[in-house]
Formats: C-alpha cells, structure tokens, sequence
C-alpha cells in the first residue's frame, strides 16, 4: 500500500516503521520538521500536509492521522477536506472521542470522503509485537485499507467492528477497563509495600507471571519497572489521565451501567495530583469538630 502517516511520535513514528518494513510505501509528516524521521523510519519526508497528499500516486489516496485529539484532529479533517477527492480515505488512530469521529466523519462525507475511526493499542512496543486495532468505518474503506492493518497488527489483532464511531468506543472502553487493571495493581503493590513483611517486591511481581490467575502484560511491564527500581522511589504518585477513562465512565452513566471500579481508579488519578487533598483537610476537620479527634496541624 501507499499511505501518509501524519504525526510521527512515540505511536505514529513506529507504525509507519513497522510499514515501511514490510514494503509499504509512507509519506510522511509531523509538525515537529525534524526531516532526520524519513531515514529512522524509511519514509519519503513530506515537509508540509499538502506536500504529504499531493505525493501520494495510488487511488484512493489514503491519509492516516496519528495526532492529538480534539482541536488538533478536528483542523487536520477540515484541512484535509479541500486536499483530497472524493473516494478518498482518511484514518483517525488516536485517542479521539467517539462523538468526534462520527462528526468528522460527516464532515469528510459532505465531500464523498471516506473515515475510519481506529482504535490503536500497544504503545512504544507496537512495533516489534504489533498493533491491536479497532476500526469503524464502511465494508469498503476498511477492506481498502486491510493490507495495512494485517501488516500493523499481529494474526487476529485487528476488527471491523462496525460503523463509524464503533471504533473510538471500543478503545474507549478498553482504555476504562485498563484504568481498572492498573489500579488493583497499583493498591495490591503498595499493600504488599506498607506490609509488616519485608517483601521483595520485583521477586513477588516476578513468580506472579508464572501461571497465576493475574498474570498479564501490565504485570510483565510492572515487574520490569520493579526490576528498574524496586520500592519505585524515582517515580512521582502523579497520574495523568487523556480522557477516555472519564468518557467511559460518562458512558456507563448514559447507559445506566454500574461501573464502579473504572469510576474510582478515574477518580483515584484525581486525587494523585494534589499532594495535600482539601478533601481531606475537610474528612479531619469534620472528625475533630464532632468527635474531637485530634487533626494535625500546619
């Protein structure tokens, strides 16, 4: 195939690599202009977006983005409305909101241009394992576009799984379960840390992966971030969160689905980002004033 990779970061960056290695032919453009990316990942470099589209020589010309979402994804869809033709694909495999993909892609189809919304898991290792990918779309744009993702995701690591929009709700909801996992993780881990034992935490991490009833991927990348520093000293409590863990959420709310433990790790990364909760000023003060517990003062 012949694509251009928009966006050549940790995600986009190694997947046009992993296509370039199998023979596709990538255009390729970030915003960033370092040019040193056409030889990192056998690209042709593309010094501008309309440069990107204008090199591609094969029908449909398809553009994939790998971008931020939001305001960024949404300027590049209306930017690209006046590039392409009719027929003509354009792929959204970022974070974006489901919402958004079905609205970019109506805007796309006011000019006959095709959309996918794909859903892209498997962060920095995706290159060497393989990508897992979500997309929606129609039959015919996904099956234009299907040696790409045989070539991106390892045997069975890829679905259609169904219209516009179905896409960016399947990783969305695959991002809320992973939120879940990594907290039980994270309080198990620091149970075991707090405990009257002197545990060896990177040895425990280890002989769980070994045929246990938790053994997974998040459990092999925790115990090597273990094996790199055992009590995690070097690391700030800080959790980011990119938004679709509160879209899921939002969504089991809309559909009437309990949800509680993606609610709370949501909420638990909420609570990471102030080293001193005014929540909890309030939960002490309230325990001093109607039991005279003692509070701890400043």
């Amino acid at each position: 195939m012949e694509l251009a990779m928009i966006g050549l970061g940790r995600m986009g960056g190694n997947m046009a690599h992993r296509l370039t290695d199998a023979g596709h032919t990538v255009v390729g453009w970030t915003r960033s202009g370092d040019e040193s990316l056409e030889k990192q990942y056998g690209i042709t470099w593309a010094g501008t977006l309309e440069n990107a589209v204008a090199a591609l020589e094969q029908r449909p010309r398809v553009v994939w983005l790998m971008i931020p979402a939001g305001a960024p994804t949404s300027a590049t869809v209306t930017q690209l409305t006046g590039l392409l033709e009719q027929g003509d694909i354009v792929v959204d495999g970022g974070n974006s909101n489901f919402r958004d993909s079905q609205q970019h892609a109506a805007t796309l189809a006011e000019h006959g241009i095709e959309f996918i919304d794909c859903g892209t898991s498997g962060g920095v290792w995706g290159y060497a394992n393989g990508y897992c990918l979500m997309m929606g779309g129609s039959d015919a744009a996904v099956a234009a576009l299907a040696p790409a993702f045989e070539t991106l995701a390892p045997p069975d690591g890829w679905l259609h799984t169904g219209p516009v929009g179905s896409g960016h709700f399947t990783k969305m909801v695959h991002n809320g379960i992973e939120y879940g996992l990594m907290q039980a993780y994270g309080e198990g881990f620091e149970i075991l840390e707090k405990s009257e034992f002197d545990l060896d935490l990177p040895a425990t991490a280890e002989v769980w992966r070994h045929s246990s009833v938790i053994q997974s991927w998040l459990l092999d990348l925790l115990t090597r971030a273990l094996a790199e520093d055992p009590k995690l000293e070097h690391i700030k409590g800080y959790v980011d969160d990119s938004g679709e863990g509160r879209w899921t959420v939002m969504e089991a709310i809309n559909e009437g689905v309990a949800a509680p433990a993606i609610a709370i790790a949501l909420m638990a990364r909420f609570t990471s980002r102030d080293p001193d909760p005014f929540a909890m000023k309030a939960i002490a003060a309230l325990r001093n004033q109607f039991g005279g517990h003692a509070v701890v003062r400043e």
